[in-house]
């Protein structure tokens, strides 16, 4: 290493070094200038003036104070008779010369404060004061022996040369390092996050006793770490975001966060200038893609299949967009079927090719008794020692997506049409909500998993998400929300303080993924993924509970890719040839349907009621069921 590269390297650790001393110094310096800056406004011509008539009065008072004490003392000697005239009248005379020299020394202690001296001299004479005399007496308490000991002017002047110093770090502009790449906004933050700018400014905005190190540039953005004197605490300090982003003259628009820091008196303030994500394609999807990218560290961040997961997000956020991954993945295996379930059809209607759909309220009570039932099977199935049932292409595992939460509560609480004699009426619509949550208690040992999304996320009456549901998601992640209120439903009451604040979000596509007690609130940029993109996946077999299932089985696929050569295996029944077979084997009355089919009431009432609307089955005067004319 030549002599120029060791000055180089020198030189950048003392710069890095002073870096450091600087923020502490800052605050001496600051209250240094800022004093200075009050004595040298109040050193005016008319305080000057002032000050001196003060000084003159005073003088005056005082010599006169001083006459009138001799006349006194005179008047003593002369009369030993206390109520002699002369004493009385010099006692008077002095009396009042007392008074006004009290009188004349206030006014020249108001008019020397308004006139102060400037604060190098009194630097001076402060260290004057304490050297001279502190050296004379240690010239006088030293003995011939020794030498002569001059400890305190030694020590004066070494403050004298620690005032010196503080106060030139703390106006030393800190060389803010930065990469070559930075924007010019992140250039004019970083400035404004120097300690110097800060805490000359900071008074200004109600930030006083609060001092940032050099702002440091990351992949997401600018980070500096904020000390904190005794009247802050980070909570107190985040609450003043308003007053920093003034301070900093940030955008309204740019996302900055306030978090505590790695010690009590300590904050640290984000400013997302950037993203990780940038530039990492995101579109579309394969078998094994990542959900999205941490923004914050560029890490890929997965979500595996398996966990019941709550998806918020207010209209426009990217919600729909962003559940597809995770449905396509959970619908791609052999082992893995999808149901969903979506009240505003839209969405179920891109994945009729390879998932059960449910959009009525019909198809809805339906899915979820089935998916019930379907449950209590496999639950009796689970061998001793085992905490889940083992998914396989026969009993594989059933993402359940429930695409608008508010949508399916209120279609619980639809109120039901009552039977008459001859209308079986509406079924208890309130059971579907008492299956979903049956649902989410229960099915995850059955390899049933509820996914759960919501524009709506509050759990009042008019709400999108249900308080037992909720008490059982262990994933949850939000997208741009409206309120504070809103984040915290999905993340827990911590959540504000702990920094997950989904209403700060941007739109479309960015998220908030919490899964656990040792994730961090950073946004994540999820995969785009359009209906176009949704309908060119290939089909996928479609669950449905049929109702003779082969040993070892629990489930039927209406949806099977048959060659040529199977065009001879069975297909499965559905609801409505199940009840129409029932009939033509002698069932006669809805209870004899129930029974031999094994499908619950009020479904068999439906279809019923449908095939009596299309002639495939008849009532006859006593109210029997029969097959329909052409059969008969």
């Amino acid at each position: 290493m030549d002599w120029k590269q060791a000055w180089s390297t020198t030189t950048a650790t003392t710069n890095s070094a002073l870096d450091a001393l600087s923020p502490m110094c800052a605050p001496f310096a600051a209250r240094w200038d800022r004093e200075a800056e009050r004595r040298a406004q109040l050193r005016t011509s008319e305080n000057l003036k002032a000050l001196m008539v003060a000084q003159r009065e005073h003088n005056s008072a005082r010599s006169t104070h001083a006459m009138a004490r001799n006349q006194r003392s005179a008047a003593r000697k002369a009369s030993n008779n206390p109520l002699s005239g002369t004493r009385r009248a010099a006692r008077t005379a002095h009396k009042a010369a007392r008074q006004h020299h009290s009188q004349a020394r206030s006014v020249l202690k108001e008019a020397r404060k308004n006139y102060p001296a400037t604060l190098a001299a009194r630097a001076v004479q402060t260290h004057a004061a304490h050297a001279v005399p502190g050296g004379l007496a240690s010239w006088l308490m030293s003995e011939a022996a020794h030498a002569l000991t001059l400890w305190p002017a030694s020590l004066s002047a070494g403050l004298i040369g620690l005032n010196a110093a503080g106060l030139w770090l703390g106006r030393r502009q800190s060389s803010v390092r930065l990469d070559d790449g930075m924007t010019a906004e992140e250039r004019r933050l970083a400035s404004r996050l120097d300690p110097s700018f800060w805490v000359q400014n900071a008074d200004a905005r109600g930030l006083a006793g609060t001092v940032p190190t050099p702002a440091k540039l990351t992949p997401a953005g600018l980070v500096s770490h904020v000390r904190l004197d005794g009247r802050w605490t980070p909570k107190t300090f985040r609450a003043k975001a308003d007053e920093i982003r003034a301070l900093l003259g940030a955008r309204t628009d740019l996302r900055m966060e306030i978090t505590s820091g790695s010690h009590g008196d300590r904050a640290t303030i984000t400013l997302r200038t950037r993203s990780a994500a940038d530039g990492i394609d995101l579109s579309g999807w394969a078998p094994g893609a990542p959900w999205g990218v941490d923004s914050v560290t560029g890490e890929p961040v997965m979500v595996p299949l398996g966990r019941r997961m709550l998806v918020a997000g207010t209209s426009g956020s990217g919600k729909s967009w962003s559940t597809r991954a995770l449905l396509a993945e959970g619908s791609e295996a052999e082992d893995h079927r999808l149901v969903v379930i979506d009240p505003k059809r839209v969405e179920a209607i891109n994945w009729q090719h390879r998932a059960r759909t449910a959009i009525t309220p019909d198809e809805v009570l339906d899915v979820t008794d089935d998916l019930v039932a379907e449950m209590h099977e496999r639950l009796e199935l689970i061998p001793r020692g085992q905490d889940v049932i083992a998914i396989s292409p026969e009993r594989p595992r059933i993402t359940v997506f429930v695409d608008e939460g508010a949508e399916v509560i209120s279609m619980a609480a639809k109120t039901r049409a009552k039977p008459t004699k001859d209308d079986p009426g509406d079924p208890d619509w309130s059971r579907i909500m008492e299956n979903l949550t049956t649902l989410a208690r229960m099915a995850r040992a059955a390899e049933i998993i509820l996914i759960w999304a919501t524009q709506k996320p509050t759990m009042d009456r008019n709400g999108g998400i249900d308080p037992q549901i909720s008490a059982q998601i262990t994933y949850r992640a939000a997208l741009a929300l409206s309120t504070s209120g809103e984040s915290r439903v999905v993340f827990g009451e911590d959540a504000t303080e702990r920094g997950w604040h989904a209403h700060d979000l941007p739109m479309p596509g960015v998220a908030m993924l919490r899964s656990g007690p040792k994730a961090k609130p950073h946004p994540i940029s999820t995969r785009a993924f359009s209906p176009a993109d949704v309908i060119a996946l290939p089909d996928r077999p479609i669950w449905h509970r049929g109702s003779s299932k082969p040993t070892g089985s629990t489930l039927r696929l209406v949806k099977e890719q048959a060659t040529p050569a199977e065009n001879t295996a069975p297909v499965a029944e559905t609801n409505r040839d199940r009840v129409l077979r029932a009939v033509a084997d002698g069932a006669r009355t809805l209870r004899d349907v129930t029974d031999r089919t094994g499908i619950n009431k009020g479904t068999v009432s439906r279809e019923i009621k449908a095939l009596t609307a299309a002639g495939d089955l008849r009532k006859s005067d006593d109210g029997m069921l029969l097959p329909g004319k052409e059969a008969a």
